[in-house]
């Protein structure tokens, strides 16, 4: 069965080859609804199908987003990928998403072959820009919107998060609570001093503690980010002669290690 082109398209339905393209792509001009219902039924009848690779091919764009974040497993970044997947496909758009595992290498394997796919656009959530990655964005001359931080190598369009603002609000929640102190799950050893989201919230604990006149001493705590690792340092934490009044938790996934430890312990 010989395939349908959009030469097809126009012969039954009286137009250009050019109209038949507006309709479908919907623009770049109008086209008048009579003319319009003619193309689509005229799609309909013939079961034409667009060659969306074609199209890419002639337009350098693709009907893709691609989306690259550390960790997809994490609530955070869960929720963060889905919404903007349903807004991608409010406008007819389709989201690649790739994980980087924290990690430079696979972040520019991502950066490869989602801007290799000529994505119309690129979401990306660095947990600190390498030069690498930077320089693959500016060679491509991408559309990229930063996410959760803005890396200093690049100065793209960001939408960021006030994590130190954040963490200081929270603290100063529970403090309100009248609890003589906070304790702080922070990151791991080799957690970055600055520009990481878990080093800026363990940084708005710490100006929370040290407004209200409490010491940070001996109460911020290591733990991995994965919420069983937490669960362990948990469960060792609040079984303890000293267990803290209240945590102030650096990530969510280490706030469900530790809501799952109270509870084993019945607190």
């Amino acid at each position: 069965m010989a395939k349908v082109t959009r030469d097809d398209v126009a012969r039954l339905a009286g137009t250009s080859t050019a109209v038949v393209s507006y309709v479908i792509n919907n623009g770049p001009r109008p086209v008048a609804p009579a003319t319009r219902e003619r193309v689509l039924a005229a799609i309909k009848e013939l079961g034409y199908r667009p060659d969306r690779v074609a199209q890419a091919m002639a337009s350098r764009r693709t009907d893709l987003i691609g989306m690259i974040v550390p960790d997809a497993r994490q609530p955070f970044f869960g929720e963060m990928a889905h919404a903007v997947e349903q807004a991608a496909a409010e406008r007819g758009k389709m989201v690649l998403v790739g994980n980087s595992d924290y990690r430079t290498e696979r972040e520019v394997h991502y950066l490869r072959a989602f801007l290799g796919m000529r994505v119309s656009g690129l979401i990306l959530v660095s947990q600190g820009m390498s030069e690498q990655a930077a320089s693959e964005i500016e060679a491509w001359d991408a559309r990229v919107v930063l996410l959760h931080e803005r890396p200093e190598a690049i100065d793209d369009v960001a939408v960021v998060t006030d994590d130190i603002g954040g963490a200081q609000l929270a603290t100063r929640h529970l403090l309100e609570h009248g609890h003589p102190y906070v304790a702080c799950l922070g990151g791991v050893p080799n957690t970055p001093a600055v520009g990481d989201p878990v080093a800026d919230h363990v940084e708005g604990w710490r100006r929370a503690m040290l407004e209200a006149g409490r010491s940070t001493e001996g109460r911020l705590f290591e733990a991995p980010y994965n919420r069983y690792d937490a669960y362990q340092v948990a469960l060792k934490l609040l079984a303890g002669p000293d267990r803290p009044p209240a945590i102030f938790c650096s990530t969510d996934d280490q706030a469900f290690g530790v809501l799952r430890a109270a509870r084993e312990l019945r607190i």
